[in-house]
C-alpha cells in the first residue's frame, strides 16, 4: 500500500492513494488552516467506520441476510496531551434490512472487531472501542 501527502497552502494537504484517489485535508483556523477539508484524525476514525462497515455488510450478505442498510456513528476521546492519541471510540452501528436477527448483526460486528477490521483493530491496540448496534426494519 502507498499513499503521498502533498502540502497544498496554508496547512491544508493532498493525499493521493496508490489506487489513484484524491483525499483533501486541511487544519482548524487556530492551527492556520482554512477548514476547508477533514483533519487528518477525523480521516483515521472514518476509516475505521469504513473498515468495520464494509466487513459487516459483507459478513452479512455472504450470510444471505437481508440488508439494505448500514450506518455506524462513532464517537471518540483523544488524549488531552500530545501525542493526542484517541483514547476511547464508541462504534454504534444502525443496520436496516428485513427480518434481520439479533444474533447475526451482533455476530457481524464481533468477527468484524475481532477478526477482520484491521484499522479497529489497530486503535484498539491504544484505545478502549467499543461496539453497539440496533436494527431497524426496512
Amino acid at each position: 500500500m502507498e499513499c503521498t501527502v502533498r502540502w497544498h497552502e496554508g496547512m491544508s494537504f493532498v493525499a493521493e492513494t496508490g489506487s489513484g484517489h484524491l483525499v483533501a485535508m486541511d487544519g482548524s483556523p487556530d492551527a492556520g488552516g482554512r477548514n476547508l477539508a477533514p483533519r487528518p484524525m477525523e480521516l483515521v476514525l472514518a476509516g475505521a467506520g469504513g473498515c468495520s462497515s464494509f466487513d459487516v455488510v459483507l459478513i452479512l450478505k455472504r450470510g444471505r441476510h437481508a440488508i439494505t442498510g448500514c450506518e455506524v456513528r462513532l464517537q471518540a476521546e483523544r488524549a488531552d496531551t500530545d501525542p493526542k492519541v484517541f483514547t476511547r471510540i464508541n462504534m454504534h452501528f444502525v443496520v436496516t434490512g428485513k427480518a434481520l436477527k439479533a444474533e447475526a448483526v451482533e455476530r457481524a460486528v464481533s468477527m468484524s472487531a475481532e477478526k477482520y477490521c484491521s484499522a479497529t483493530i489497530m486503535l484498539g491496540k491504544m484505545a478502549e472501542i467499543t461496539h453497539t448496534f440496533e436494527i431497524v426494519e426496512g
